[in-house]
């Protein structure tokens, strides 16, 4: 049940150049959240912008929920300026969340740039049931590696790429899940970035035979399954067209459930 509240902003802090981590006292929102789902937070003051943002919940707190968001335009450019104390509203939690599974002998979080953002609160839920999350990181180079010490000290394993090979492999995330997924037996993936790189972690997950859980980024207006701007083409029907809303029937999608050729 998504709730709409004001929240106190508990934190805020630039994580890497552009990048920031927002922690809000949201207790009632928490209770509700799981790892893959998203808020919708009004980022500025009155009017102006007049939608909202959808965020993916990055952690899971008793008391709230923190957000990692890369500045791209106007609204994240405003939601940088606030500061602890302010309030924000949001409305969540919304979307399909990660499958969780115990028992498989593998998982794979598959992340490319900011696409990192929802799955310290997945890392977590794996551990929960036992497994050891394998979070291969990539980026366009060194300084925009997000949240590898994190991971580390949650006792995940760590693989690092970056586009320019100033750390770790050079190459992309998908990359590194070509050299480690192996036979692909008894192992599960789940996949965040642009929509490229999923499109590829699709294909490598298809030849492998491996489950691909995909979290799909989209811009829209309403996030309740309304407004219909952020459809994605799909392979099965929805309400008789093969279409699926990121905000609705996601944003974590069966990657097989996504017609990929025709996504832009």
């Amino acid at each position: 049940m998504p709730f709409v509240r004001d929240c106190e902003v508990l934190a805020h802090q630039e994580v890497a150049a552009d990048h920031y981590r927002i922690t809000l006292a949201a207790p009632e929102i928490a209770k509700q959240a799981r790892p893959g789902m998203f808020c919708m937070i009004e980022v500025g003051t009155g009017f102006y912008p007049f939608l909202r943002r959808p965020f993916s919940v990055e952690r899971i707190h008793a008391d709230g929920i923190s957000f990692l968001y890369k500045v791209e335009g106007e609204g994240t450019r405003l939601l940088s300026r606030f500061r602890a104390g302010d309030t924000v509203n949001i409305q969540g939690p919304l979307g399909r969340p990660f499958p969780v599974e115990a028992g498989m002998r593998r998982y794979f979080l598959v992340a490319g740039g900011i696409g990192v953002a929802p799955f310290p609160a997945l890392a977590e839920a794996i551990i929960a049931v036992g497994g050891t999350p394998e979070v291969l990181l990539a980026a366009r180079t060194e300084h925009l590696l997000i949240g590898a010490r994190d991971f580390s000290r949650m006792g995940c394993r760590v693989v690092l790429a970056t586009d320019d090979g100033s750390c770790g492999m050079k190459g992309t995330a998908v990359d590194l899940l070509k050299q480690d997924l192996g036979t692909g037996e008894g192992s599960v993936v789940y996949a965040c970035g642009p929509m490229a790189m999923l499109r590829a972690a699709h294909e490598t997950c298809l030849a492998a035979g491996v489950v691909c859980w995909a979290s799909l980024e989209a811009h829209m207006a309403c996030g309740d399954g309304v407004c219909m701007r952020c459809v994605v083409p799909a392979n099965r029907e929805t309400e008789a067209e093969r279409m699926a809303r990121v905000c609705r029937e996601g944003p974590v999608f069966d990657s097989r459930d996504i017609n990929w050729t025709a996504c832009p």
